[in-house]
């Protein structure tokens, strides 16, 4: 059995994607309504915590933020059965992971962090990259599972190291989007179309995941439906910001890129899907 907390849109994307390939889940989240959309992939619901932990040798984290895991893992270690492997999905801050994978190897279970690039669409598909901190050892032995969640995994240190990679990740993402979409008024400035620009960039040393992926599929066609907020971006954005400090790093560029995520809360809010960042510099322009 695969204990699966976070009933959200990454969350209930993984336990559908489990379900299909022939897993046992049991999924708790704190949102009844959550909690009903998973029911309908087929997961068994868990009334609580407690109720979660039981038989499941394997626990999926999907939550919003680092305290929440904190909080989760606070309540959930009590009911843990020795041996037990915690896998955070989440976008969380690598102090926090360090301090849990340290208290994980005290009591007697294990504590992975493997943050997701791709979304509800790569979680519902298998078709995400997981950037894994913690122990091989402990990583091999939850392959399989991990094998039918993605495409592609990536061991990229000890714990924290994964989380701090998937920061590093969604910095570049928030400040590609931003500097796509200046390239993309410079270009109309010029007489050349917003489609044919990213043909041309996606031909040269300029492309990127935004260029290639987020452009085409969600802003050239206004669908806007990524499933991944505004609001979510800004957290990471400002996960950045907090690692620089910590680690007394002066990042300009960064500090730019935050200031654009953060100023555009007036034209969009935190709900708006991320790649509306792109409407933002429109208006700006205008």
């Amino acid at each position: 059995m695969i204990g699966l907390i976070g009933g959200g849109a990454m969350g209930g994307a993984m336990a559908a994607r489990l379900v299909e390939t022939g897993h046992s889940i049991r999924c708790y989240d704190a949102s009844a309504l959550a909690l009903e959309k998973v029911r309908q992939t087929g997961a068994e619901i868990a009334a609580n915590l407690a109720d979660l932990a039981q038989g499941c040798s394997l626990i999926i984290l999907s939550l919003p933020r680092a305290e929440i895991v904190a909080e989760v893992m606070t309540q959930l270690e009590p009911h843990l059965a020795k041996g037990t492997v915690i896998l955070d999905t989440s976008t969380s801050e690598p102090e926090t992971t360090k301090a849990l994978a340290e208290r994980a190897s005290a009591a007697g279970y294990v504590f992975l962090d493997g943050p997701v690039s791709g979304g509800p669409l790569g979680a519902r598909s298998g078709t995400m990259t997981m950037v894994m901190g913690g122990a091989a050892q402990a990583i091999e032995a939850i392959r399989p599972v991990l094998a039918d969640l993605t495409a592609k995994i990536v061991h990229v240190g000890p714990s924290g190291s994964g989380h701090a990679a998937k920061i590093a990740n969604n910095l570049l993402c928030a400040a590609n989007l931003v500097l796509v979409s200046e390239m993309a008024r410079l270009a109309e400035s010029s007489g050349v179309a917003l489609e044919n620009l990213l043909e041309g960039v996606n031909a040269g040393s300029g492309r990127s995941g935004v260029s290639e992926v987020n452009f085409p599929k969600w802003i050239v066609s206004g669908d806007y439906n990524s499933g991944f907020t505004m609001g979510l971006m800004r957290k990471d954005v400002g996960l950045a910001g907090k690692l620089a400090a910590a680690a007394g790093l002066d990042l300009p560029a960064t500090r730019a890129i935050a200031a654009i995520w953060e100023d555009s809360q007036s034209a969009l809010p935190d709900s708006a899907d991320f790649n509306e960042i792109y409407t933002y510099g429109a208006k700006a322009n205008d």
